[in-house]
């Protein structure tokens, strides 16, 4: 007898998080409809569950099944770091590009709390917030007298492009001790390893996060992130391996420099496609048929693969066979729109006040410069002073207009996803930078896939630096 179809919601509402997770794992050995498995689950019996078969017989994967949504406020910028640093998740922060700040809005750090640094350290915070908040109507001006109205745009419409475009400048200024709410969705099964990376910090701040986290989980998973705890490991190895660091001599180094690439990689993207839709035709077979086409076989091919392919269509997943790996230098605020891209293996050193900082021409323009740097100045000079005594600590005064390095390997798939959007004319024009370097390197590799990633025409990373820096 053919059964019915079904498709219908377990919803949270009705049920906890831990009891959806069992009803699902219990599928794998229970012929019965999932609404009826859920009717004979109690939250008592779904913690039995967890604790024989998640915690017991280590099956953490069903522990995946439980969704928690958290809202974390007033935590600095910092700390979001940490808090954001896993990839099975999902965020929303406030935003730095469409929301100013109030201008008392920063954390102090408890370790400062009565140490003679303390009242130097607030004083270089509040005079960031005051640069923030006297170049905001400057640059202001100076965007109304560079920036014309349309015909068609009412004043008001005006005025709501202005002022956004304002904070983007002026946001450069704003340290990461910055108070910021971010709301995250993530599995009880990342949100235990989530827990005890932040009770591994060395930063009070994400430790206490980290407890609070954990308690108003257990509120909604009490077995699946019951164990989460300080991850000793982490701890020696950050200990262990910074220490081996000051071994190494830095350099300068580029704004962007490919690292490493494959250099078949356009080949083996074709050939993975070709294998995907043959019949019986082996990958080898597939590869040295790409191989036998030439450039211009290639070309043609490539062509064929894209053709139709509209400005939201994701790329095939083949994509992903090709592979590169880039190191970036770029201010901060980038980095926070930079780090959102969590498909991509990103490392990425401590904040530091070591790699200076860049000044947007807005501020320039706007008669804004002189406040500008003496108040980056400030946060230098106190970064080098708070970091004889705690390098973690120094991090919070860093404004975001320092300059960063990181580490990241991606796939083709990917960089059309990045490119696409951080090149994009609405994209904050310092990851517009970052976009169109990484854009201008996979051209000169991939030249035949590479024309598709859907990057604005006519533009070049130069022409955002000529234009903003």
């Amino acid at each position: 007898m053919t059964k019915a179809r079904r498709i219908y919601l377990l919803s949270p509402r009705d049920l906890s998080p831990e009891t959806i997770a069992v009803t699902f794992a219990k599928t794998s050995r229970s012929p019965k409809p999932f609404d009826e498995i859920a009717a004979e689950l109690t939250d008592d019996r779904a913690a039995q569950f967890h604790e024989k078969w998640v915690v017991g017989y280590g099956h953490a994967s069903v522990a995946e099944h439980a969704v928690l949504h958290l809202a974390l406020e007033n935590v600095s910028r910092l700390a979001v770091e940490t808090i954001e640093g896993n990839r099975l998740a999902s965020y929303t922060e406030k935003s730095t590009r469409y929301q100013q700040w109030d201008s008392d809005a920063f954390y102090i750090p408890e370790e400062l709390k009565g140490h003679p640094l303390e009242g130097e350290y607030q004083a270089v915070c509040q005079s960031l917030f005051d640069a923030y908040h006297t170049c905001i109507p400057k640059v202001q001006d100076w965007l109304r007298q560079t920036r014309a109205q349309a015909p068609e745009e009412s004043d008001s419409a005006f005025e709501r492009r202005i002022r956004p475009a304002s904070v983007d400048i002026c946001r450069f200024l704003l340290p990461a001790a910055s108070l910021a709410n971010v709301g995250v969705t993530i599995n009880a099964r990342a949100l235990e390893y989530a827990i005890c990376k932040m009770l591994s910090s060395p930063l009070d701040e994400v430790r206490q996060i980290g407890e609070w986290v954990l308690k108003v989980g257990q509120e909604e998973t009490p077995t699946l992130i019951k164990y989460a705890a300080c991850n000793a490991y982490l701890q020696k190895t950050t200990e262990n391996m910074t220490a081996q660091a000051q071994n190494v001599r830095g350099d300068s180094g580029s704004m962007l420099r490919l690292v490493d690439f494959d250099a078949e990689g356009e080949e083996k993207v074709l050939a993975a496609v070709l294998f995907r839709f043959s019949r019986d035709a082996t990958y080898g077979a597939c590869l040295a048929h790409v191989r036998d086409l030439g450039e211009a076989g290639r070309k043609a091919l490539a062509q064929k693969l894209m053709a139709g392919r509209g400005p939201f269509d994701q790329p095939l997943r083949e994509f992903e066979y090709a592979q590169m790996t880039f190191e970036a230098v770029m201010d901060q605020g980038a980095y926070f729109e930079f780090k959102r891209h969590r498909m991509m293996t990103q490392t990425v050193q401590p904040l530091t006040a070591l790699l200076g900082y860049v000044v947007p021409r807005g501020i320039i323009e706007a008669g804004c410069e002189p406040a500008y740097r003496e108040a980056m100045e400030k946060a230098e000079k106190h970064y080098a002073a708070l970091k004889a005594f705690s390098p973690d600590l120094a991090a919070y005064v860093v404004p975001n207009g320092f300059n960063r390095r990181v580490l990241f390997t991606l796939n083709l798939r990917e960089a059309f996803t990045f490119c696409r959007l951080r090149a994009a004319e609405n994209a904050h024009f310092s990851i517009r930078r970052v976009a169109l370097q990484v854009y201008e390197a996979i051209r000169d590799i991939y030249p035949h896939l590479a024309p598709f990633m859907a990057v604005p025409e006519g533009v070049t990373s130069q022409d955002i630096v000529r234009e903003h820096f």
